[in-house]
């Protein structure tokens, strides 16, 4: 295992199970695979791995999450921009420990690590 900063963890794991969780519930509502790449700025190709499970599936979220991803879903259906309503959702993720649980899988780690925590300030 090589090290990771949080902000790789996030980049390279959080961000894809976000982007496919969000994909998931934007086809439920109707789009097609084009519309939710364009309102997702990914490819459609990115799109068909995230709903084939190819992609972003080594998080889970827990419900809390989920239900924060399914109303900024309905957001984006009735005209919200997606940007904004992911960056929220990812704001709520780092307060929690799901991106520690994840860099301490995948990254060389020092024993007491409590860098996704910021405890630095």
């Amino acid at each position: 295992m090589q090290f990771m900063f949080p902000e790789e963890i996030e980049v390279w794991y959080v961000l894809p199970a976000l982007r496919r969780e969000m994909s998931k519930e934007l086809k439920k509502l109707g789009f097609s695979s084009t519309a939710i790449a364009k309102k997702l700025a990914i490819t459609k190709g990115a799109v068909s791995q995230y709903l084939s499970k190819k992609r972003g599936c080594e998080v889970v979220f827990d419900e809390k999450i989920k239900s924060m991803i399914k109303k900024s879903a309905r957001n984006i259906t009735n005209g919200g921009d997606a940007v904004p309503e992911l960056r929220k959702i990812l704001l709520k993720i780092s307060k929690t420990d799901v991106i520690c649980k994840i860099h301490k899988k995948y990254a060389s780690l020092p024993v007491n690590c409590r860098w996704c925590k910021n405890d630095w300030h």
